[in-house]
């Protein structure tokens, strides 16, 4: 529909059309997943029958509005964040900016390819966020019940916020951390983790889903005290696969987030145990665009010597531990308490 009316517009805005399709042809849908099943664990939970583990599918097509509009919202997220991150790839395909330089260059045209290539992708990025506001608004419109539809677009709200916030402070940390205390960087790190991702991934899905059946507090508390965790966790091992991931699963150059010298919570730690020469190397290399593969393994093998890894895996473990913990006697439906379970396992253990 929206590729129609681009169209309509004029026939250059074919390469618009194509790169939004691309980009949200590929994902994994965790968002929308939480959204979907955090509307579902409340849903229909006062019926009898839910004790079998059965849900109430009015709203559902609400649901599936709201769960896409923040599929959509994580597409024009990325986007921006691949422009100040200067990342080649995304999903394995040509990340947009350089698509768009790409095109530039391969048209002749005049002016700077890669200037127009950043501009373009940032009005692409700027264009998702209104279809996403579009198509949430359309899901809550949908609705029946008039507080839910005002509880969901709050939520949706603070959520907003929270992630541009936290890109913010994930930029300054990159570029900041040598005028902090070195006692600072630690939790500095995790205060990224907490508003860049762990609430925007699972935590605020979590709680706009279940704002559209209407949750009561005890169940959007559940659900929160589920989601926070969880969602540190699913950031921690996306830090992990961001220094080791294989580039053929995760899409992205090895040691990517080490050439874009990401101020994250396994490089605090790796930095708490580096001594001497090798500490003053590593703070040297790390955040240097032209690292060689030579390089990069140096700096993983840093990394894994120094202790970090397993300590960031125990991290993990805890996180979903009281994650797992909060979701045992929570009063959702039975049904998704299991499919929360399955997700938690799925998000923390991935490979891409």
């Amino acid at each position: 529909m929206q590729g129609a009316a681009l169209l309509k517009i004029s026939p250059d805005l074919d390469v618009i059309d194509e790169s939004a399709r691309r980009l949200l042809a590929g994902g994994k849908r965790f968002r929308a997943l939480f959204c979907y099943w955090g509307w579902r664990s409340v849903s229909g939970f006062a019926r009898a029958h839910d004790e079998l583990g059965d849900g109430d599918d009015d709203g559902l097509d609400a649901v599936i509005s709201v769960a896409s509009a923040l599929e959509i919202f994580h597409a024009a997220a990325l986007v921006h964040d691949d422009i100040m991150d200067n990342s080649d790839l995304r999903r394995g395909q040509p990340s947009a900016h350089k698509r768009f330089e790409s095109w530039h260059r391969e048209q002749g045209w005049s002016g700077s390819a890669r200037a127009y290539g950043d501009a373009s992708a940032l009005l692409l990025g700027d264009l998702l966020l209104a279809w996403s506001d579009q198509l949430f608004e359309a899901g809550t419109r949908a609705l029946k019940n008039p507080v839910a539809a005002t509880a969901a677009r709050d939520e949706f709200a603070v959520m907003r916020t929270e992630v541009t916030v936290g890109q913010y402070l994930d930029m300054l940390e990159e570029t900041s951390w040598r005028t902090r205390p070195e006692a600072e960087l630690l939790p500095r790190a995790h205060r990224v983790i907490v508003y860049k991702s762990a609430k925007y991934s699972v935590e605020a899905p979590l709680a706009i889903g279940a704002s559209l059946a209407d949750a009561s507090l005890p169940q959007l508390g559940a659900l929160r005290s589920f989601g926070l965790p969880l969602g540190v966790a699913f950031q921690l091992r996306d830090d992990l696969l961001g220094v080791f991931g294989d580039p053929v699963v995760t899409g992205k150059p090895a040691g990517d987030d080490l050439r874009e010298g990401k101020r994250t919570v396994l490089v605090a730690l790796t930095r708490q145990k580096l001594q001497g020469g090798i500490g003053r190397l590593f703070d040297e290399l790390l955040g240097d665009d032209d690292l060689d593969e030579q390089q990069i393994a140096m700096l993983q093998n840093a990394v894994r010597d120094s202790g970090a890894v397993e300590q960031v895996e125990r991290i993990i473990a805890h996180n979903v531990g009281v994650a797992m913990a909060a979701l045992a006697d929570a009063p959702l439906t039975r049904s998704a308490r299991d499919e929360l379970g399955a997700l938690a396992d799925a998000v923390t253990r991935r490979e891409s």
